[in-house]
């Protein structure tokens, strides 16, 4: 029986129409399934095509490679859809010979994927149980071959060849709407408009890197099961392409530690959906792959404890994903409920937790010993002055020796500049950081408070601090509970200060120096250059490692990494360290006091570890 070239085009479409619209309604029933969240639809599509053209295609064009194999992929599947359309409106052979071809081009860009992360051997481009889109573009671009090989066969036959060519693209179309990797063509767009942080894009002066206060009268803390995630989270787990961007840029996944944020998101998508079924498990170094999930279970189930312990939430994953997934958010989630209503910590971490009870400190340390590392710097007390232009906040530093040496050359700056901080002494407690990215979010509530009654019954015209972490925590993360003076950190004053010539001839140094980019300075702050202009004043040569600015390696020593303490085949810092022996420099430059402690114990480095401030003062001549 002869079927007509129109009648065969048009049931191809309808057939697909079908699949796809039962896809979607499985998929919104399942994001429906989470709490709700409100936010005006019509509005937050019109964003969408901004955030496609100018920050997915910031991240994707950074590496050229996958860019263009994307281009082959998605932009010839697209044309030949559209050629296929374009068919039914005007019968003929022009557009079908036209959607061959771009249907060729794509067959050769998912092919070309395919060998790429099958083999392992391009860094970016990982290999992965499910080979990402290719598990199912392989089928769909299959039927695209042999429609276009029997278009070339048989002259007589087109529209036949037509029709399977046809049938093979609506049907990618319609596989976006279910759970294979190719979904995120339809949940990456969504993502993009419904996303929980505007502030991950372009149009927005805000950095999107605070963690969202918790409620502490919920009747539910942190993250159980899968429903307790709201309906745009659980999409935002969906967007994932496997790319294996994250996987390649995670320190802990590098350390093998039992952590894959690739892995770990498409657990959390799978966890989403019910019933489970069978499920394949992803896998992470180290921890068991599970294959007999119990139901809605996150922890244990789905994803093991040592795994959310693993991240040092340093925002790699987050940083280079073209699809804006929150790993970060997803793993502080966890940990919220595992340490407020499990009280299931790592040992170490527990420790940490219950020092902050009795001295308000992480390391346990007395109160009365914070104004030690000041002994001899004739460093007022706000308390005795009421008021001044510039607060002095040391952080932890001030009970570790190698950070004291950080602050005192900072002060050796500011004096040199004619500048005369202040301090808190006892009345400073610890910015609650570390409380907060171990899931205790009481505990970082209340130190939060603390500080800014504090901070607000003097007169201060402006906070600067060594510590990044401090920097962020307060500039990003207090503003929920109350307003602080303006806090800087001290690369942004001293390299003010360079530039207007205030700490005087500077002398250089010889040989190479290499800066590292502290996570919370870099990608959680967005400062990357005032560190490099001061080293440039005085450096001999400033050489960059491999990964640098906002592709930085971490250095092992945020998101409570160092007292939860999970162990992997390597350690982090020393894999950091090795970036910087392979640039040949003599000092490698810090601005972080966690940065220069971690990189500062690698046993077998060939190299000085200063912070800028240390070296800074080394140029200027001061006595430290």
């Amino acid at each position: 029986m002869q079927v007509e070239p129109v009648a065969a085009l048009s049931f191809a479409v309808m057939v697909t129409f079908v699949v796809f619209s039962i896809g979607l309604l499985r998929r919104i029933a399942i994001y429906r399934r989470g709490r709700p969240r409100q936010i005006p639809i019509i509005p937050a599509l019109f964003r969408v095509p901004r955030r496609y053209l100018v920050d997915v295609h910031e991240k994707v064009d950074r590496d050229r490679l996958g860019s263009w194999m994307h281009i082959l992929v998605a932009g010839g599947f697209l044309a030949a859809l559209l050629c296929c359309c374009l068919t039914l409106a005007w019968p003929g052979e022009y557009f079908l010979r036209l959607a061959g071809l771009v249907s060729a081009a794509a067959m050769l860009g998912g092919a070309s994927l395919s060998i790429l992360r099958r083999s392992g051997r391009i860094e970016g481009y990982p290999a992965s149980p499910s080979q990402g889109q290719w598990r199912i573009l392989g089928p769909a671009l299959g039927f695209t071959s042999l429609g276009f090989a029997g278009w070339f066969l048989s002259s007589g036959q087109s529209w036949s060849a037509g029709s399977v060519l046809a049938a093979g693209l609506f049907y990618t179309l319609a596989a976006a709407s279910w759970r294979a990797p190719l979904r995120h063509a339809l949940a990456g767009v969504l993502n993009l408009a419904f996303h929980e942080r505007p502030g991950r894009f372009a149009e927005s002066p805000d950095r999107g890197t605070a963690l969202t206060p918790l409620a502490l009268n919920e009747p539910r803390l942190g993250v159980k099961e899968a429903t307790d995630w709201n309906w745009t989270r659980r999409l935002n787990f969906d967007a994932c392409v496997e790319c294996g961007r994250c996987e390649a840029a995670c320190p802990a996944f590098a350390a093998a530690q039992p952590l894959n944020p690739k892995a770990l998101v498409n657990d959390l998508a799978r966890a989403c959906e019910l019933p489970l079924g069978d499920y394949d498990g992803q896998g992470h170094p180290g921890a068991p792959t599970v294959t007999t999930p119990t139901r809605h279970a996150i922890i244990p189930g789905f994803v093991q404890a040592q795994t959310i312990w693993s991240c040092t939430t340093c925002r790699a994953c987050v940083e280079e994903c073209p699809m804006f997934i929150e790993h970060v958010d997803a793993i502080m989630d966890l940990r919220r409920f595992e340490v407020l209503e499990r009280a299931a910590i790592p040992a170490h971490g527990a420790a940490a937790l219950n020092n902050y009870l009795v001295a308000d400190t992480p390391g346990g340390d007395d109160p009365a010993r914070r104004f030690d590392w000041a002994a001899g710097l004739d460093l007022p007390l706000v308390s005795d002055i009421r008021e001044t232009e510039l607060l002095l906040w040391a952080g932890n530093a001030a009970f570790d020796s190698r950070g004291q040496r950080t602050l005192r050359a900072l002060v050796g700056l500011l004096h040199r500049a004619g500048i005369e901080p202040a301090i808190l002494g006892e009345e400073e407690r610890d910015c609650g950081d570390l409380a907060r990215r171990l899931g205790d979010e009481a505990t970082f509530q209340r130190l939060a408070r603390l500080n800014i009654a504090t901070l607000q019954s003097y007169r201060i015209g402006m906070i600067i601090t060594p510590d990044p972490h401090v920097l962020h925590v307060m500039t990003e993360e207090y503003t929920a509970y109350g307003e602080v003076p303006r806090v800087l950190h001290h690369s942004q004053l001293l390299d003010r200060l360079v530039a207007d010539g205030r700490l005087g001839d500077l002398t250089g140094m010889a040989g190479r120096i290499t800066y590292h980019d502290p996570c919370y300075l870099g990608r959680y702050c967005g400062e990357f250059d005032a560190p490099r202009r001061i080293l440039s004043s005085i450096a001999g040569e400033l050489v960059e490692m491999e990964r640098a600015r906002g592709r930085s390696r971490c250095c092992g020593g945020g998101g409570g990494a160092p007292v939860t303490d999970i162990p992997g085949k390597r350690r982090i810092p020393d894999i950091r360290m090795a970036d910087a022996v392979a640039t040949s420099a003599s000092v490698v430059a810090v601005a972080c006091p966690n940065c220069a402690v971690m990189l500062e114990g690698v046993s077998d480095r060939n190299a000085e570890i200063a912070d800028i401030a240390e070296l800074l003062a080394r140029a200027a001549g001061i006595e430290t």
